[in-house]
């Protein structure tokens, strides 16, 4: 029976190379961590993707949708489901007026260079976010004063049924890390972003301000989730941890970053369990001192 699945998920992406089992998801993931997937996709297309996503349903089988692996950690003994990859192939992008269209699987990153390329203003805030549009529009990404909220026109999405549908700016229902999408359980296939006309070097300075903003005061340099814990009403986690005694602390290859406390990073060799078992001292610490609960904003798969 498994062997079967296999080859019904092998005639649907029939591409050379684009279903891998016990494929190690530490080499797809920011923090490099995770161990294998069971089974591991690369659709091309929406067809594609909505053929392995009904072979898994039909199969029993669990399935996870993976951007470039930038807000998640996965369990040292891996994921026994089948992880669906959309950032390695379905990522074209195109610039019409002052409207971007990318399907999910674009970078932010490669986004926010283009439309400053086409002299497009309104999504410098995301040209330092390591994640992917659809990712993005999941939690309704944001950083720097800017979320995609703000700049997205509508997007579409795949129903758990099956069914596409298109949703306008007011159905997305967009939060701080949240929105209808998450919230349904909708996997954005692309999307239309409206932007408006800027002067291109005044655009170009303004990314570099972040880019120099972000390097010195977040920890690059390191494997991580970025920001592990979601913003307390009224508070910042990072000045909460710090307050807490608890800057460099570290558990195994897990250590609260000396450079922003908000972030939890992977020193070399970090497992999952140790950095499992540093957020929840973390939370425990912070609760305890302070009375704030903190929520992590890192998703977990396998855990």
């Amino acid at each position: 029976m498994r062997q079967d699945f296999f080859h019904r998920l092998c005639e649907i992406n029939s591409d050379a190379g684009q279903v891998l089992a016990g494929e190690p998801m530490s080499k797809h993931t920011t923090f490099r961590i995770g161990g294998p997937a069971k089974y591991f996709c690369l659709p091309k297309t929406k067809e594609q993707l909505s053929a392995t996503i009904a072979a898994c349903q039909e199969a029993g089988e669990d399935y996870y949708i993976l951007g470039n692996g930038s807000n998640i950690l996965v369990s040292d003994e891996g994921y026994q489901g089948v992880v669906i990859q959309l950032f390695q192939n379905m990522n074209e992008l195109r610039c019409e007026n002052c409207r971007l269209y990318a399907q999910a699987g674009v970078l932010l990153v490669k986004a926010a260079h283009q439309a400053g390329q086409n002299s497009l203003t309104g999504m410098e805030f995301a040209s330092g976010i390591p994640g992917t549009i659809g990712g993005a529009l999941v939690m309704n990404a944001g950083a720097y004063g800017g979320e995609m909220k703000d700049i997205v026109q509508e997007v579409t999405v795949l129903t758990r049924e099956g069914k596409i549908i298109k949703l306008s700016r007011d159905e997305l229902e967009m939060g701080y890390r949240t929105s209808v999408i998450a919230k349904k359980q909708y996997i954005v296939l692309d999307t239309v972003i409206q932007l408006s006309k800027g002067d291109p070097k005044e655009i170009e300075a303004g990314m570099q301000e972040l880019k120099e903003a972000r390097t010195s005061k977040q920890p690059l340099e390191y494997p991580s989730a970025g920001s592990t814990f979601k913003r307390p009403q009224g508070y910042f986690a990072g000045k909460l941890i710090m307050d807490a005694g608890l800057r460099g602390f570290q558990i195994g290859g897990a250590q609260v970053s000396e450079k922003h406390c908000g972030f939890v990073i992977n020193t070399g060799g970090a497992t999952a369990q140790d950095v499992l078992t540093l957020i929840t001292h973390v939370q425990t610490e912070v609760e305890r001192q302070f009375g704030v609960t903190l929520e992590m904003e890192i998703k977990t798969l396998g855990l």
